[in-house]
């Protein structure tokens, strides 16, 4: 048989392998094994390998291909040089590992001479004659249209199968907003495209986190560098890890407005991943982030419109004229409410004292809960920044139970006033999304609690003498007239200074003021939580004690007149008129006060330095 009938014979046998394999949709390796039994029958030749080209590496042909390691890989860099004017060399040269018993090595190009493939066979006798005739050239360009039009073949039939899945998960992306739903679909086509292969989401730390699949915070101080770097670019990164024995693939999630984490994939050592693969990949990633996007620009308008109803909410209810206490206390709620911690405290400064306010949860009243009052107190010396921390054990050795700490400074204009603190047991509890709410929340409660602090401040001053710092006598008017509705009997102690116009006279208003000053002590050592007292006017004082008898008041004015002369320098003496009411008297404040006023006269009448007690017939 000469050499252009065998070379007819040849190319019908190639187009019985095309017809066969161009829509088996099975493994590439098929059309090769046909090949490998033309070689037989034509060349006697035995051994013969075949090596796909992908990603400028040649990658040798096998029947799981696409899912396990790739070995005997070969780099075109490393080989161009012998094919720089041929497409027929020794395999020797080539220096192929696993190569014995194989001689020639056949580059197959496309039309731009880039690489398609390279066979390896065995050198025959009726190969070598075969080898030097003008039909070689004609041979190799058959086997190039083959290979061309069966790795075509398979591409599309593997592009359809990626687009497909790719489909039904965009599809899928398109109709929901659930970023766990988006996290779910995006982790079940990877692995569909990658079924022996381990996957996981690295996701940014202001995701939502209510979801099933497994994820982990992407932190730059731990995550290795061609993560980082992929995270930060937007571009895939590859990594041959060979700490953990395997090769990643890092895939940026990226969206039009930013990345929101990487979609690893981990393969092992001597696997490499095709461009195919890489697209796909690639692809996946971007319709996962522009879902994901989508998904969190749907939460963040609602969640605006939450957080200006909260502001809202909260700066009308601060500014219905509550006490500071009503206000902490509805604070409290409202941070417990929106951002669900464990603990929240509130914690005011008082002549450069930190005290915790009533309101703060119990954990701040302890000594573990002072370790987080104290390191927030000690960072607001210094700094009048707020203060977010998302792991608080990744900033000392020590290891904190609570881990994700916000603290938002209360101001008076420039001045911190105290702050409100909240915190929960797992890290990254709190968004930043969480820190700017409560920002603006505390900083728009600020002014209501400055603003009430003052009112309490100018009240004070109103119902207190601000020189006994006993009670104004309006205060101490309201609180027995109410007390008159409320109780069931009451005692009123008017009481008057004897002789204090000569004291003034004699030694000057202000050691009169001392006095006064030192009366007042008396009675506010003696009364305690009993009753309350007040300046009456000039040299007057006046006592009421709640639900006491005559007889006790009684009691309680005789230790008056004892106690006064004896604590006051120089020792003075008081008249005391005492009246009493009962629930059947049918009696008003100001009868009781004129009762009281009447017998007090009626002291001084008789000699000073005595009590007189009101009765029916005003006798002491």
């Amino acid at each position: 048989m000469d050499s252009e009938e065998k070379m007819i014979r040849l190319k019908s046998g190639i187009l019985d392998i095309w017809n066969e394999s161009l829509f088996t949709h099975e493994s590439s390796i098929n059309w090769f094994e046909e090949l490998q039994t033309i070689l037989y029958d034509f060349f006697d030749i035995q051994k013969a390998k075949y090596f796909i080209y992908d990603s400028d590496t040649f990658l040798q042909l096998s029947w799981n291909h696409s899912f396990t390691k790739k070995l005997n890989a070969v780099k075109w860099s490393e080989i161009e040089k012998f094919f720089y004017d041929k497409d027929y060399v020794d395999v020797q040269t080539l220096q192929l590992r696993d190569s014995s018993g194989l001689d020639v090595a056949l580059l197959l190009r496309e039309a731009e001479l880039q690489p398609l493939g390279l066979i390896i066979i065995e050198s025959t006798e009726k190969w070598q004659e075969f080898s030097q005739t003008p039909q070689l050239n004609e041979f190799l360009k058959t086997i190039t249209k083959l290979v061309k039009t069966i790795r075509k073949s398979v591409y599309l039939t593997q592009q359809e199968n990626q687009y497909r899945n790719l489909f039904n998960v965009t599809k899928m992306f398109n109709s929901t907003l659930d970023i766990g739903q988006i996290l779910e679909g995006t982790l079940h086509s990877i692995q569909i495209a990658f079924p022996k292969f381990k996957s996981i989401l690295i996701l940014s730390n202001d995701q939502d986190r209510k979801t099933s699949v497994p994820y982990k915070l992407f932190d730059y101080t731990t995550e290795r560098n061609a993560t980082v770097e992929a995270y930060v670019s937007g571009e895939l990164t590859t990594e041959l890890a060979q700490d953990l024995g395997v090769r990643l693939l890092n895939i940026p999630i990226v969206g039009k407005q930013g990345i929101y984490g990487i979609l690893q994939i981990s393969a092992p050592l001597d696997y490499l991943f095709s461009i195919r693969q890489k697209d796909f990949a690639t692809l996946l990633a971007a319709a996962a982030g522009n879902a994901l996007e989508n998904a969190k620009l749907y939460i963040q308008s609602h969640r605006l419109v939450s957080d200006l109803q909260l502001i809202n909410e909260t700066s009308h209810k601060l500014n219905m004229n509550l006490s500071l206490d009503e206000m902490v206390n509805f604070l409290r709620d409202q941070l417990m409410r929106f951002f669900q911690p464990e603990h929240v405290g509130f914690v005011f400064i008082e002549k450069d004292e930190y005290k915790i306010s009533p309101a703060s949860t119990d954990l701040f009243h302890t000594m573990d809960g002072q370790l987080y009052i104290q390191y927030v107190t000690n960072h607001f010396k210094t700094e009048k920044d707020s203060l977010f921390i998302a792991d608080f054990n990744r900033l000392n050795d020590l290891k904190y139970e609570y881990r994700s700490l916000v603290a938002i400074p209360l101001k008076e204009q420039s001045n911190i006033t105290g702050f409100s603190i909240i915190m929960h047991k797992e890290p990254y509890f709190f968004s930043f999304d969480n820190y700017k709410l409560m920002q603006s929340l505390i900083q728009h409660s600020s002014l209501a609690i400055s603003n009430s602090t003052l009112r309490d401040k100018l009240q004070k001053m109103v119902d207190r003498d601000h020189l006994t710092n006993l009670f104004a006598r309006n205060y101490l008017d309201r609180f027995v007239e109410k007390a008159m509705e409320t109780d069931d009997e009451g005692v009123f102690i008017l009481l008057d200074i004897d002789n204090f116009k000569r004291i003034n006279d004699t030694h000057g208003h202000q050691k009169g003021d001392e006095i006064l000053i030192q009366i007042a002590r008396v009675i506010q050592g003696m009364i305690e939580n009993k009753g309350i007292s007040a300046r009456w006017g000039g040299e007057e004082l006046a006592l009421y004690f709640s639900h006491m008898s005559l007889e006790q008041g009684i009691e309680m004015g005789k230790q008056l007149l004892m106690a006064i002369p004896q604590n006051t320098k120089p020792s003075v003496t008081v008249s005391i008129g005492i009246s009493n009411w009962q629930r059947n008297d049918n009696l008003s404040f100001n009868n009781l006060f004129h009762n009281a006023d009447t017998v007090l006269y009626k002291a001084k009448n008789n000699g000073k330095n005595q009590l007189c007690v009101y009765k029916a017939s005003h006798s002491c």
